[in-house]
């Protein structure tokens, strides 16, 4: 059957097989094996027990295959099996196995016909067996039973293509010969992922059963209803054997005797039976690893390349030596330094193309939601009135005020400032958050080293607080500094001669809309201030439902297309008088909603009063509430006020009303000035404080305190995780290291026999629903025409082909096959 080196190269991939599934990698190498496919008492288990000569496989009607049986057989001076969820633990009587099975089974499945995917892996040695790695699949249904779903058999099939979809595994398609081969399920599967029949064998069970007067002689010839690797016929024992406890080796001689007897086989008896399928399987599995080796050595070495790095660390790796441990600690700290750094200034290498992080976070928060906040707490225009009106009247108390009172505009002023406080404290809070998620993020790589992990997360977490504390005071200090004096004497502020101005202007004013530049928008209002993606979500089913569009803002409106082409314009809404507001997150939803709305209750877009638009991240909303901010769509503001909520107070007295609208120039004057020096302020002070601070805390302090807490040998002792992963790297790299160094000693120059051309296959058809079945044999079937007889095992070494070699080729070219799923059934529901 070839040389010792090919012979060996089964039990090497069943080797190679557990040291994965050792690691957690569960076969990833999709390693080369027989999957025995076949319909429900097909007799595919019978098949498996006459090649192992022992009862060791679950019987019983219906469906008894509920699980995947991986069976590796390997040749061996004595005789028993293993389990891999059972490993050490040798059962040397099969009944053992069996009852293990049925137990095993049960565990994951239940006792009532249930299936699962999860496969039980059982290895044979023998020497009574030759090397071959099967699997044997439930078989298919077509009825549920017990508590089986309603889509058994889908997920049945599907469980098949799982397996037989990989381009490494042969597929031995069994089908009993009483029944119609043209309708075989076995087939048509194989067919759906092997078109070309490159990797299909088939099996005709149950010779012996065939009505009196009919043969699959035709069939086995390969001349009816033909496959490109032909066709094995067996014989297994009867019911009435295997419960008369008939032995394995008697049936094997009761089926080499029926073929040598049988008027229809006997000129084809030395290619038939259960022996001739075993050493055939045996030499083509060799042969299909053989041809895919290139491959398989290539994807073994990418992954032993994948693994040198780490396994060499890990080889070097002493937990116990002192030094390293100081070393690894020390190195530990400095890279976490490193990291925070470049987390917070920005780098070109690990940038995250997914989310913001770091400092792209903090940025944001400097410019975007900071001056969103500020924003919010501006009182709107009547309240701020009203405010005016109640301090200057106050003021004068039961005099009639000649003049505009300074102390009115101070008192405003000052309670404008006050209200800075809390997005302040609000500000400095959230870069500390953020600071505090980039630490998080930067210690999660210390991961291996539990102790050394959360203590680190303590005392860089314990400083930022500090820090946090620090920057709230300075900010506090900062606000009460810009209220101990109120300096109208700044370059920027008005005065009282030009607040009086420009009262006058505004009552000179006239409505002269935009003839003086004949209705064109100065340029800088046609400046585009953001594009993007957004969702509006309010429009209702019957009006084609929430819909993506593309959002171009400019200075005086808001338009969106069809695309981001630009060219189909679905509408153009004007920025006057829009505000917008806040809409809660939907319980199912995980868009990020914001609408706008008019304020004169004017609809917005067709007869929507508002507009619900929403994007993706909260990091999106904000940014387009920060854009809007820009074009003049502020936020709607909550007026909370005790003494009244109604209409604006008419003026009565002409003179009031030119002191309030004085005084509301000066304060809008001034704190147009307070909100400059407080955006440009607040980034400084919390990056000095704050940022810059906890940078130099972590790469000049932290490691004395690490230092100071007395255990830094107990800090690094390794987490049960990391122990484990490094012994699995290791045993991982073992594993690929000696598959390589065996796969090269092997000569690729074995017994092989070319795979036989192309036949007609394209009589495995789905049955047809309203054509009853008929046997193979009924009546004068119609010849095919001759095709390729089964691959027979020569019994001398042949010389080299290279006929593999040229399969293989086309093979890499060969687009790997999907797997086809099937809808399935409705569930009834039981009323």
């Amino acid at each position: 059957m070839g040389n010792r080196g090919m012979e060996e190269l089964i039990p090497l991939v069943n080797r190679l097989q557990d040291a994965l599934s050792n690691v957690g990698q569960n076969c990833s190498l999709h390693l080369p094996q027989i999957a025995v496919v076949g319909g429900q008492s097909a007799g595919k288990s019978s098949v498996l027990e006459n090649f192992v000569g022992r009862d060791f496989l679950p019987r019983g009607s219906g469906i008894v295959t509920r699980r995947p049986l991986i069976l590796q057989l390997l040749s061996a001076n004595t005789e028993y099996g293993e389990f891999f969820h059972c490993k050490g633990k040798k059962f040397t009587d099969f009944n053992d196995i069996c009852k293990e099975i049925e137990a095993e089974t049960r565990r994951v499945t239940g006792s009532n016909k249930g299936i699962s995917p999860v496969p039980i892996s059982l290895r044979i040695y023998s020497p009574h067996v030759l090397n071959l790695t099967l699997v044997d699949l439930p078989g298919i249904t077509k009825v549920p039973v017990g508590d089986q779903p309603a889509d058994i058999e889908y997920q049945i099939r599907d469980m098949i293509m799982q397996f037989i979809c990989k381009e490494n595994c042969l597929i031995l398609a069994v089908t009993p010969a009483n029944t119609d081969l043209a309708n075989s399920d076995a087939l048509k599967l194989a067919k759906d992922v092997d078109p070309q029949g490159q990797r299909t064998i088939g099996v005709i069970t149950k010779l012996d059963l065939m009505d009196e007067g009919t043969d699959a002689r035709q069939i086995l010839e390969n001349r009816l209803l033909p496959l490109r690797r032909g066709y094995i016929g067996v014989v297994n024992r009867s019911q009435k054997d295997i419960d008369g406890k008939k032995d394995i080796k008697a049936a094997l001689l009761a089926e080499k005797n029926f073929f040598l007897s049988h008027p229809a086989y006997k000129h084809m008896a030395e290619n038939m039976g259960t022996p001739y399928l075993q050493r055939t399987l045996n030499q083509q599995l060799t042969n299909h690893i053989r041809d895919t080796l290139p491959a398989f050595r290539s994807l073994l070495q990418s992954q032993l390349l994948a693994l040198n790095k780490e396994a060499e660390e890990y080889r070097q790796y002493s937990p116990d030596d002192p030094a390293r441990r100081t070393k690894i600690m020390l190195q530990s700290v400095q890279r976490l330094a490193v990291d925070f750094e470049k987390l917070i200034e920005g780098s070109g290498d690990k940038v995250d193309t997914v989310n913001l992080s770091g400092g792209a976070r903090i940025n944001r928060i400097f410019h975007e939601r900071f001056p969103y906040e500020l924003v919010k707490i501006e009182s709107d225009e009547s309240k701020l009135r009203r405010e005016i009106n109640y301090a200057i009247r106050n003021i004068h108390g039961v005099r009639t005020g000649l003049f505009t009172p300074d102390m009115a505009f101070e008192a405003i002023v000052k309670k404008q400032m006050s209200r800075l406080k809390g997005p302040c404290i609000q500000f400095v809070e959230m870069v500390s958050q953020e600071l505090i998620n980039t630490v998080s993020q930067c210690i999660n790589e210390l991961r291996s080293f539990p102790k050394l992990q959360n203590e680190t997360e303590r005392i860089v977490t314990t400083e930022i607080r500090e820090q946090e504390s620090k920057c709230r005071d300075q900010v506090l200090l900062l606000i009460d500094i810009q209220l101990a004096y109120i300096n109208t004497k700044h370059e920027d502020f008005i005065g009282f001669t030009n607040a009086q101005q420009t009262y006058n202007q505004s009552n000179k004013k006239t409505v002269a809309g935009t003839a003086g530049n004949h209705g064109v928008a100065p340029p800088s209002r046609l400046i585009v201030i953001r594009k993007g993606w957004l969702t509006i979500s309010n429009i209702g089913i019957m009006k084609g439902g929430a819909k993506e569009y593309w959002f171009i803002l400019s200075a005086e409106s808001l338009s969106w297309f069809k695309d981001d082409e630009e060219k189909e314009k679905k509408y153009m809404l004007p920025l006057d008088n829009l505000k917008l507001r806040d809409v809660e997150k939907g319980f199912m939803s995980s868009k990020f909603v914001f609408a706008i709305f008019n304020t004169e209750l004017r609809n917005v877009y067709k007869d929507y009063k508002c507009l619900e638009l929403a994007c993706d991240s909260q990091e999106e909303l904000d940014s387009w509430k920060a854009s809007l901010l820009q074009a003049g769509v502020y936020p709607e503001r909550v007026t909370v006020d005790g003494q009244g909520n109604g209409a604006p107070e008419n003026f009565t007295d002409p003179q009031l009303e030119r002191q309030v609208e004085t005084i509301r120039n000066l304060v809008e004057s001034y704190m147009s000035i307070i909100y400059k020096t407080i955006k440009d302020l607040m980034p400084k002070t919390v990056m000095h404080l704050m940022i810059n601070n906890v940078k130099e805390f972590i790469s000049s302090e932290l490691l004395a305190q690490l230092y100071a807490l007395g255990e830094c040998s107990a800090l690094m002792d390794e987490s049960p995780e990391q122990q484990r992963h490094r012994e699995e790297v290791l045993r991982q790299h073992a594993a690929l290291k000696e598959a390589l160094d065996v796969i090269g000693k092997f000569s690729t120059s074995t017994c092989t026999t070319p795979l036989p051309p192309p036949v007609d296959s394209s009589w495995i058809q789905p049955p047809s629903p309203t054509l009853p079945k008929k046997s193979p044999t009924s009546g004068r079937p119609t010849v095919r025409g001759h095709a390729p007889s089964a691959p027979r095992v020569p019994t001398h070494n042949a010389s080299p082909s290279t006929d593999g070699l040229h399969q293989l080729a086309r093979q890499h070219h060969r687009a790997p096959p999907s797997v086809p799923r099937r809808q399935p059934p409705a569930i009834p529901n039981v009323k």
